[in-house]
């Protein structure tokens, strides 16, 4: 920290710099807690991503969309940093990027079965109940989201479900 001419220097913090020492403070508290750390998110976020992509249901979405995985999995670091740690790492949007999927409770429940599978077989309980927690919210977040683009406002404990057509083999 630099010295301000004019002020004796107390060696204390200025009123700018305690946010970020209280949010450097809760992600060593967090690591400490639940032996969440950098390393364990990127273990995590690449085995979900690969069940992801394998998956018959939610691999088309993110096939029509990805075709650099690179920087997703980079960017899905940082957003899982953010909201396990509270790192402050992500900067980004999801919810704009989520609004013009063609997705529903459905592919929700499915992102949820595989992201908390992943979490139980990369860490332990402690971890992953921590991870899964925050993925629950922000599962329900993104379908209130994506039912309210969609015109449907739903109530506690409704699911937004697009309508679909029924296939029919060709004739």
């Amino acid at each position: 920290m630099a010295h301000r001419p004019g002020r004796a220097y107390s060696g204390r913090m200025t009123p700018s710099d305690e946010p970020e020492a209280r949010r450097q403070a809760a992600v060593r508290r967090i690591e400490a807690e639940t032996g969440i750390d950098a390393p364990m998110i990127a273990r995590l976020v690449d085995a979900f991503y690969d069940r992801v992509r394998a998956d018959p249901l939610l691999g088309p979405v993110f096939a029509a969309r990805i075709t650099d995985w690179d920087p997703h999995l980079e960017q899905m670091r940082l957003f899982w940093s953010s909201v396990v740690l509270m790192s402050g790492a992500y900067h980004g949007r999801p919810m704009p990027k989520h609004l013009p999927l063609p997705v529903d409770a459905r592919h929700f429940d499915r992102w949820l079965d595989l992201f908390e599978a992943t979490a139980a077989d990369i860490c332990p309980p402690v971890a992953a109940t921590h991870f899964i927690e925050r993925a629950r919210r922000i599962a329900e977040s993104l379908e209130l989201g994506i039912a309210g683009a969609n015109g449907v406002l739903l109530a506690k404990g409704e699911r937004f479900l697009r309508n679909t057509e029924a296939w029919e083999p060709p004739a």
